[in-house]
């Protein structure tokens, strides 16, 4: 990953989401070979010269100053996510490649989330391993994979890998395509405050080698820091049920989040979460086939 090129493709993708019919341009002719915006219309648009933009655009200048960022933004219509994406671009401090030792869950949040028999915690590190799960998580998520695999830094189950690369986990998800894209704009957020990190680089040169929908929504640039969302479930032991999912960034943990799901009380989903949990504290984490077939 290299902050110089991502600046640049996150400049191109972002004018290529605008049509010159929706703005007040100068019409510069010309038959249009790409959609979206020219460089000299963006240029126009952000009040600066087209050779400076151009050198935005092809990465040979980062250190733009915020007012220029500022004007880019207004001019390609930016998120506040986007904007600030765009100046983690152009101000993000280079980070270590490798740390000494693996990420590591406060002892008191870790109480916390074995506390919630009732409620699905997790938290996440900073590029979507899971550091910790209680029962009722795991239960929900993946209780086909071992649960103590979250204790052994080499064996940590990832957010990410598991979304794009393990089928039992994508059939959980009714509407996967809408969380695949949600979770690689989060992780597109994150990217630009890690640039430099080797382990991201690592986890997104995988994605992008294994799977061609990874590989497409990573290179559309989209960023959207993931807080709140109502999903969908279609879980093997207790059938469907849709959940809300709150994510809280643990403000001293360089990056880790808390997650927790909760249902609306009194319905459907609250008494098959209830159920789930049950099952869970007596270990059974999925029903056996002749009772799957006939649920």
């Amino acid at each position: 990953m290299n902050r110089l090129s991502d600046l640049g493709d996150f400049l191109r993708t972002r004018r290529a989401q605008l049509r010159p019919e929706q703005l007040d341009l100068v019409d510069y002719g010309g038959r249009r070979r790409v959609p979206g915006l020219r460089r000299e219309e963006l240029a126009q648009l952000a009040g600066i010269s087209v050779s400076y933009y151009i050198r935005l655009e092809q990465g040979h200048d980062v250190n733009a100053s915020d007012s220029v960022l500022d004007a880019l933004a207004s001019a390609l219509r930016l998120t506040p996510e986007e904007h600030t994406h765009l100046y983690s671009l152009t101000r993000a401090e280079p980070r270590p490649r490798a740390r000494a030792t693996p990420e590591r869950v406060r002892e008191s949040i870790r109480v916390v989330v074995d506390s919630l028999e009732h409620l699905p915690a997790l938290v996440l590190g900073r590029f979507g391993d899971v550091l910790v799960w209680n029962r009722l998580a795991h239960s929900l998520l993946a209780g086909h994979l071992p649960f103590d695999s979250v204790r052994r830094a080499a064996d940590r189950p990832n957010w990410p890998r598991m979304l794009f690369l393990d089928p039992q986990v994508r059939e959980l998800f009714c509407d996967w395509e809408a969380k695949s894209r949600d979770t690689v704009a989060d992780l597109r957020m994150i990217a630009g405050s890690h640039a430099d990190a080797a382990r991201l680089a690592e986890l997104v040169g995988e994605l992008s080698r294994k799977s061609s929908e990874f590989r497409a929504l990573w290179s559309a640039h989209s960023v959207q820091r993931c807080a709140f969302h109502d999903r969908r479930f279609h879980h093997p032991v207790v059938g469907e049920l849709t959940l809300t999912d709150e994510l809280m960034t643990l403000p001293d943990d360089d990056g880790q989040r808390l997650i927790l799901f909760h249902a609306r009380p009194g319905s459907s989903s609250a008494a098959a979460l209830t159920l789930l949990a049950e099952l869970s504290m007596k270990g059974v984490e999925r029903l056996p086939p002749q009772e799957a077939d006939h649920r």
